[in-house]
Formats: C-alpha cells, structure tokens, sequence
C-alpha cells in the first residue's frame, strides 16, 4: 500500500511540473512577432524612399522641359531681333539713298536759271528741267515739296501721279518717273518701281538714266535674279564708265 502511495505522489508530481511547463509562454512566438514588425517597418522605409525619388525624378524632368522650352523661345526671339536689325538696316540704307538723290535735285534746282526754253517732246528726247508753263512747274515743285520738306512719301507718289497724268510730255518727264522709282523703291513695290526706272531709261539723254539702270539691278539683285542684275551693272559701265554711277555698278559687280 505505501508503494501504491508513493507512486500516485510521483504521478501527481509529474502532471503538475507538465502543465506548468505547457502553460508557460513560448519564447518562439515572441521573436516570430519581432521580426514580422521589424520587416514591416523596413518595407515601409524603402517604399517612402522610392517615392522621393520618383518625386525628385519627376520634378528634375519639369524642369528640363521648362529649360528647353526657355531656350527655344530665346533662341526665336533672337532670330527675330536679327531679322529686326537687318531689316532696319536695309531701310535706314534706302532712306540715305533717296535723301543723298534728293539733296541733288535741291542743288540742281539751286544752281539752274529760273526758266529754260523746253526741249522737243518726245518719248526718248532729252527730259528738260524747266519749263514755262507756271503750272506744270509749280505742280512738280509741289510734288518735290512733299519729299523734301514734308517728307509725306505717299502723297508724293499721289501727286507724282497725277503730274504725269496732267503733263504726260512734260520737260520733266523723266526726273517725274526717276522720283515716282524712288518712292516705289523705298516701299518695296518693286513691279512699280520697275515701270518707273524703265520709263527713265527711254529717255536717251536723261541725267537720271545712268542711276535708274543701277536701280534697275539693285531690285534685280532684291529678287535674286543675278543674271538681270550683272546685265544692268555692265550696261552702265559700258554706257557711262566715268560716272559716279559706273562705280557703284562696278561695287555691285565685285
């Protein structure tokens, strides 16, 4: 009986040191559940990196496209500055063409008597200076007038018209077409600027025929005909080689 005794105490004994080994917590649970957090937080770093930088790639790339975008706009508007200087060039150069053509008429006028006998009218005579019809003489001088000391330039081309329309064999026929030239010339309306030079050129004894035939191949030259262009400058170094309009056909030529 005390051996039955002693081995039930054993067994009680033994169940208790079980269950309170069974109840205890597990270490392993602990530590699954640290690492499961630690590996959240690390996934969770590498995602917010990632999205800063494609944040910073996005931004760098606005960027780059609003620099190209300004260099594109730069590079037009000095396109267009260069476009504006050359162009003001041009016309500053016309303008000192028709002043220097006009400060000759002034000089002209200056130095001549006040009335001359008018020549034979007829298309390729000489184009006279002077006449004595009062009004055909104030007619023209008020067209002149509109140049030089009004520097209206559409109404000169208006009341040149009209001079031709009113006296068309008039002594100053031919200076009328070379000044109308002139004006086209300036304006850039080189089909009436053509008409006017050609109608200078018919008169074989004008003091303008020499300057309208380089007119002529500077418009020629304006519209990239160069064959036309070198026709006009020879013809005035063979035509007139000692004249002041030989030299710039020959500067036009080189």
């Amino acid at each position: 009986m005390f051996s039955n005794l002693k081995r039930v105490i054993t067994l009680t004994l033994l169940a208790s040191a079980a269950s309170s080994v069974l109840a205890a917590p597990a270490p392993v649970s602990d530590l699954s559940g640290s690492n499961v957090a630690s590996a959240r937080t690390n996934e969770s770093e590498v995602q917010r990196l990632e999205r800063l930088l494609q944040n910073r790639n996005r931004v760098q790339l606005q960027l780059q496209q609003q620099v190209d975008n300004m260099a594109l706009e730069i590079s037009d508007l000095r396109g267009q500055l260069e476009q504006n200087n050359y162009e003001m060039q041009q016309m500053l150069q016309r303008q000192r063409e028709l002043f220097i053509e006009l400060d000759k008429l002034r000089s002209q006028k200056a130095a001549a008597p006040a009335v001359e006998t008018p020549a034979p009218k007829h298309k390729g005579a000489a184009a006279g200076k002077y006449t004595t019809n009062a009004d055909e003489q104030t007619a023209y001088q008020n067209a002149v007038d509109l140049i030089l000391k009004k520097r209206d330039y559409t109404g000169a081309i208006a009341a040149f018209q009209k001079f031709q329309s009113d006296y068309p064999d008039s002594t100053f026929s031919a200076n009328s077409h070379y000044w109308l030239g002139q004006l086209y010339f300036a304006k850039k309306q080189d089909k009436d600027a053509v008409k006017s030079f050609a109608a200078v050129v018919s008169y074989k004894d004008s003091n303008k025929r020499a300057d309208a035939l380089v007119k002529l191949g500077d418009i020629a030259t304006r519209n990239n005909n160069a064959t036309q262009a070198k026709k006009y400058y020879q013809q005035v170094l063979d035509e007139y080689p000692n004249s002041a309009s030989a030299k710039l056909a020959s500067e036009r030529l080189n």
